[in-house]
């Protein structure tokens, strides 16, 4: 009993001291006292019980000053974060977590922070389900913004870019169904990627397959005078046992008349380059399919296709340490080498120039009309972010160009200066390989995270407009696909986000004239939207 009195008195002499201040910033140095009123059992002591012992150190102690007080005053609203704990609001009491991953424990920090997040989720799907939404600025509406336009306050340009505005936020989600002429057999296969061609008539998909590998298709939009939209996929699928990469649209015989696509090589089959034409996916025309074929490029990370007359029907490919052009039709290749993985690549329109993206976090840019030289003085410019780059995305001027990281950075470059000119806060990212969009017309940049949150950005002030759940549970393998567009389905489509996330599809109407439910009139065979 004396030598238990003797440590209580020893723990109290230090609580006096500098003991509580070390208890306070994180127990990096605990008293035998402490240790005592941590406990060893699972469950830890409870929250009313360690406030009264707290508030009464405090109390006691004798170099207490202003600053300690008001901290104490600041914990006693909230409980104390104590290492190796975990405190429940509900139960008011602290409970052991447990180290690294426990399918049977519910408490490990893991798990805690996936049912947070789960509980944030569920709360944006409500708000985004109100018939009324906050707007992405202060006190920005239709109506007081015309009225701005009318008295001369407000220019056309700025107007419209914040009506753009407007209609971000009053965006609603509705399910699709995709519909086939085999309806017996519905697909279940998980969307891996969704991309538009350039008018956005069609959307190229990926599909992973159950029992391995991926498949491909083509969708074909339609919308209604009456402002319905419809769906259809082709069924003439095509499988294929590798990973792919990369996809982009190419343009061999007309616009957009095939589809280039990186695949990852896998055992004793390399990886390759295929140009499959889109007439493939087609329930109509498939008797002449146009050119198809495969170039063997091992380890290709991205792919892109150029679109300016002097290199009219030339691709490149993006690889470990080295960038490879080459034509189509003639086989004619030119070798590029490069310090590092190269994972993404735009090409320029109005002069023949290739924009690269690597892991070292380098951009660099390649005029096509020079030879490739081992002093990489083919370089026409280059500049460098914090992380790989997983996107580039150069604006119509040529003068701009977007790039995105994986630490979450996505900067707008003015490439004459090689220098960051906006910088759009946000996005998550940490190891992902995820594309950025853009849209010059509505003046929208949009970003899937690897949160599975779909955030939308206006362009020119780098203000976060909106953050769009995602309508299935966070995880690795279901983040988000997105394809925006002022016209889905052509000319004469409809406005809006097309959203493809496990195996549905969702649409995000840009227009509040967006009809659904039984208004609606029947598209493709007969078929019709569906609100969610």
């Amino acid at each position: 009993m004396k030598k238990w009195n003797y440590r209580e008195g020893q723990g109290r002499n230090r609580r006096q001291g500098a003991g509580h201040q070390r208890w306070y910033r994180g127990n990096r140095q605990r008293s035998t006292y402490d240790d005592e009123w941590y406990g060893h059992d699972d469950a830890g002591p409870s929250h009313r019980e360690s406030q009264r012992r707290y508030d009464n150190q405090s109390t006691a102690a004798v170099s207490s000053s202003s600053s300690s007080a008001s901290t104490s005053a600041k914990t006693s609203d909230s409980a104390p974060e104590l290492p190796g704990f975990y405190f429940d609001p509900e139960k008011n009491r602290y409970f052991r977590l447990l180290p690294g991953h426990n399918n049977c424990n519910p408490l490990t920090k893991e798990e805690l922070q996936r049912k947070e997040r789960e509980t944030q989720r569920n709360k944006m799907l409500e708000e985004d389900e109100k018939p009324k939404k906050k707007a992405p600025r202060t006190g920005l509406n239709t109506s007081l913004l015309l009225q701005k336009r009318n008295l001369g306050l407000l220019p056309v340009n700025s107007y419209c870019r914040l009506v753009h505005e407007v209609k971000v936020s009053g965006m609603r989600r509705h399910k699709l169904e995709i519909q086939s002429t085999d309806n017996s057999n519905p697909s279940t296969d998980n969307f891996r990627l969704i991309v538009g061609d350039s008018a956005c008539e069609r959307v190229f998909t990926v599909n992973d397959v159950s029992h391995g590998g991926c498949k491909y298709g083509i969708m074909n939009f339609s919308s209604s005078s009456q402002g319905s939209l419809s769906v259809e996929m082709c069924d003439n699928l095509y499988f294929t046992n590798r990973k792919v990469n990369s996809i982009c649209w190419a343009s061999v015989n007309h616009p957009d008349s095939h589809v280039l696509l990186c695949l990852v090589g896998m055992a004793d089959t390399p990886g390759c380059v295929s140009l499959l034409p889109g007439s493939l996916f087609s329930n109509f025309n498939p008797d002449q399919p146009g050119m198809l074929c495969s170039f063997k490029i091992s380890s290709a990370w991205s792919c892109a296709w150029c679109l300016n007359p002097q290199f009219d029907k030339t691709f490149s490919t993006g690889l470990s340490r080295r960038v490879i052009l080459k034509h189509a039709e003639t086989g004619r290749t030119q070798t590029y080498s490069v310090g590092s993985d190269v994972l993404a690549q735009q090409f320029a329109v109005r002069v023949p120039v290739l924009f690269n993206g690597c892991r070292s976090g380098e951009i660099f840019s390649i005029d096509l009309r020079q030879r490739g030289r081992r002093d990489q003085s083919w370089k026409a410019m280059r500049f460098h972010q914090e992380s790989a780059i997983t996107s580039v995305r150069v604006l119509q001027d040529e003068n701009y160009l977007l790039a995105a990281d994986m630490l979450g950075q996505i900067k707008l470059w003015d490439v004459r200066v090689t220098k960051p000119v906006q910088e759009y806060k946000g996005h998550n990212n940490e190891h992902a390989y995820l594309p950025i969009h853009v849209n010059e017309q509505e003046g929208l940049l949009l970003a899937v995270g690897q949160d599975c949150y779909t955030r939308l950005w206006s362009l020119k002030d780098g203000h976060l407009l909106r953050t769009i759940p995602s309508p299935h549970p966070a995880a690795n393998d279901s983040i988000p696909s997105i394809v925006f567009s002022s016209n889905l389905g052509g000319c004469k489509g409809l406005p809006g986000l097309l959203m493809a996330v496990k195996h549905d599809l969702y649409y995000f109407p840009y227009s509040t004239d967006y009809q659904e439910g039984g208004e609606q009139p029947k598209g493709l065979n007969g078929s019709a939207t569906k609100d969610f």
